[in-house]
């Protein structure tokens, strides 16, 4: 991993940034470059994902069907909009966006810390029901026994759900 520290903030303009990149190889894919900047001084901190090899605009589907599903390669980059429809959840690309590798059990674990959040700090009891309730879904997603839909759209084709499951489609 190379790294640059005490480098200018492009928001509070001190030199207290860290620019991190590393390359792995990530099967199917190959060579992919993970950034990383962070400021130890405002706490700016910004991450993404770039594959070696261009890809096309991707619409990627996978439905979470078992507790081994969960272990399943996720590569989201920072243009890319992650939607739950089981949960009537997204993640949309945009300027706070952030690229990432996990896996399936680590991408439903962001939609489940935002659904916590709501359930614990929400003032409208109705908001903290629904949250209530599709924790109990992520629960009986996590135990294997409901089924969990999961669609990546991005237009840079730099995001990826490495498995054989894994239905991918060209966008225009």
């Amino acid at each position: 991993m190379d790294e640059a520290t005490k480098q200018p903030c492009p928001i509070c303009g001190k030199n207290g940034l860290t620019l991190r990149d590393r390359e792995i190889d990530i099967p199917y894919f190959g060579k992919t470059f993970v950034f990383a900047m962070q400021c130890s001084e405002c706490g700016f901190s910004k991450a993404d994902v770039e594959f070696e090899e261009k890809k096309d605009p991707s619409k990627i589907t996978f439905e979470v069907n078992s507790e081994e599903d969960l272990f399943v390669r996720v590569v989201k980059s920072g243009s890319a909009s992650v939607k739950i429809p089981g949960l009537r959840m997204s993640m949309d690309p945009g300027e706070n966006s952030e690229g990432f590798v996990t896996n399936i059990e680590g991408l439903i674990g962001k939609f489940e810390k935002i659904l916590e959040a709501q359930r614990d700090e929400a003032d409208d009891k109705a908001v903290r029901k629904k949250a209530k309730n599709l924790l109990k879904k992520i629960w009986k997603v996590k135990l294997g026994e409901l089924p969990l839909k999961i669609v990546i759209e991005d237009k840079t084709g730099n995001s990826a759900i490495v498995s054989e499951k894994t239905e991918v489609k060209k966008l225009k």
